[in-house]
C-alpha cells in the first residue's frame, strides 16, 4: 500500500515539474531580467510580461471592453449614491471597493460637474439686487434737516453706533433727487442678468458718495455718540462706509458680483469642512471606535458632501421652476433624510440612538461649522475678496 502511495507521489511531482518547464518554455524569460517568468508579472524584478503589442483591431476592441467597464463602475456608483444611502462607505469598509468609483475621486468628479452647470449654463449661486426707496426729510425748529437712520434699532443698548435719525444738508433735503434708503432682495440660483440693478444715476450718486469720505448726502450726527466711544464709533463707521458700503456699491452696479469670489471659496472651504464632520462622527461614535476607523468615518463624510453637491445640481432645475424657498426646503429635507438612512445602515445601530446623534451632529455641525464657514465666504466675498 505504502508502495502504491510513493509511486503516485513520485508521479504527481514529476507532473507537476512538467507543467513548470512547459510553462517556462511558454513563457520564456522575462525581458527585463532574464529570470524565468511563470506568471503575469516577473517574480524577480516585476516586469509585465503582456507588451501590449497588438493589432489595431484588439486594441479598438479592448478600448470598448474598459469602456463599458468604467460606465458600468460609474453606474453603480451613481445608483448607489442616489437610491442606497450609506451603501459606498459600507463598501469601502468591508473591502468591497473594486465595483464602485474611489470616494475622493467621485467627490471632485461631482463637485467639478456643479460647478460647470453654474458656469456654462449662466447661473449665479446668489444675487443681491439693490433696492431704493425715499425716505422721509425732517426738520427741526432751528432749520437742521435729518432723516429717520434705516439702521437704528429701538432694542439695541449700543444706539451709539447707529443713532436714531442722521443729518442731512438743506441743499441734499431740498434737492429733487431727495435722499433714498437701500434695501437689498436675494435670489438663489438664477441666471445672471435676470435680476439686473435698477438704480438711477442719482441713487447710484449717494451710494458712491456715502461710500467715500464721509462727505455724502448723508451724515452721522457726531453730537448723539458718547465721547468716551467717539474713537471706536469712528473706527466702526470708517469701515461700514468702506467696506459695507463699497460692497453695496458694487452691488448696484452687478447683483452677481458676488458670484465670481463665492464660486472660488466654497469648494475650498466644505473640503476643509469634510474632516471636521469626520471628527463629529468618531466623537459620536467612539464606543464603537475598533469597528469604524477614523478613515471610515472620513469616507462616510465624502460620500455625504457628494451627496449634497447632487441635490445642489438638482435644486439648480427646480430653481428655474420654482421659488428659491421652497427649493431650499426641498433639498434641506432631503438631505436630512439621507443622512438619516445612511447613519442607519453605514453604523447599525438602532433608530432611536441613530435619530439622537444625527439630529445632535447635525446641529453642531451646522451652527458652529457649516454656517459660520459660510458666513465668511460670504463676507470675503462681500468686501471683494477673490483668491
Amino acid at each position: 500500500m505504502s508502495g502504491d502511495l510513493e509511486a503516485i507521489v513520485e508521479t504527481g511531482s514529476a507532473a507537476a515539474v512538467e507543467l513548470a518547464a512547459s510553462e517556462l518554455l511558454k513563457n520564456g524569460p522575462c525581458r527585463n531580467c532574464g529570470a524565468p517568468a511563470t506568471g503575469i508579472f516577473c517574480a524577480n524584478c516585476g516586469q509585465e510580461r503582456d507588451t501590449h503589442r497588438r493589432s489595431v483591431f484588439r486594441l479598438l476592441r479592448d478600448l470598448v471592453e474598459d469602456v463599458a467597464s468604467l460606465d458600468s463602475r460609474i453606474l453603480r456608483t451613481a445608483l448607489a449614491l442616489l437610491f442606497e444611502p450609506g451603501e459606498l462607505p459600507k463598501a469601502f469598509r468591508e473591502g468591497r471597493t473594486h465595483r464602485y468609483m474611489p470616494a475622493l475621486r467621485l467627490y471632485f468628479f461631482v463637485s467639478l460637474i456643479f460647478f460647470l452647470i453654474l458656469s456654462t449654463a449662466g447661473i449665479a449661486i446668489i444675487q443681491l439686487q439693490v433696492a431704493a426707496k425715499p425716505t422721509p426729510i425732517l426738520r427741526d425748529a432751528q432749520g437742521n434737516y435729518f432723516t429717520p437712520n434705516p439702521a437704528y434699532d429701538k432694542s439695541d443698548k449700543d444706539t451709539w453706533m447707529f443713532p436714531k435719525v442722521v443729518s442731512v444738508s438743506k441743499e441734499v433735503a431740498t434737492s429733487s433727487n431727495g435722499v433714498w434708503s437701500f434695501s437689498t432682495n436675494t435670489f438663489f440660483l438664477a441666471p445672471i442678468g435676470s435680476h439686473p440693478s435698477h438704480l438711477t444715476a442719482a441713487q447710484k450718486a449717494q451710494l458712491v458718495r456715502d461710500n467715500g469720505d464721509g462727505k455724502g448726502y448723508v451724515q452721522y450726527d457726531v453730537k448723539t455718540v458718547n465721547p468716551k466711544d467717539a474713537k471706536r464709533a469712528a473706527v466702526i463707521r470708517q469701515f461700514v462706509r468702506k467696506g459695507i458700503y463699497g460692497g453695496i456699491s458694487r452691488l448696484a452696479e452687478d447683483p452677481a458680483a458676488l458670484n465670481g469670489p463665492m464660486t472660488t471659496w466654497i469648494p475650498r472651504v466644505l473640503f476643509l469642512l469634510l474632516p471636521l464632520y469626520a471628527i463629529l462622527l468618531a466623537l459620536f461614535y467612539w464606543r464603537q471606535r475598533k469597528k469604524f476607523y477614523f478613515v471610515d468615518h472620513l469616507i462616510f463624510s465624502l460620500s455625504i458632501h457628494t451627496f449634497l453637491f447632487v441635490l445642489l445640481i438638482i435644486a439648480v432645475g427646480l430653481a428655474q421652476i420654482i421659488s428659491g424657498g421652497w427649493v431650499f426646503l426641498v433639498t434641506m429635507t432631503a438631505l436630512g433624510v439621507y443622512i438619516l438612512v445612511a447613519m442607519k445602515r453605514f453604523y447599525e445601530q438602532g433608530w432611536f440612538w441613530t435619530t439622537t446623534k444625527f439630529i445632535t451632529i447635525s446641529f453642531i455641525y451646522a451652527v458652529f461649522f457649516l454656517f459660520p464657514a459660510m458666513l465668511i465666504v460670504f463676507t470675503v466675498s462681500f468686501l471683494g475678496g477673490s483668491s
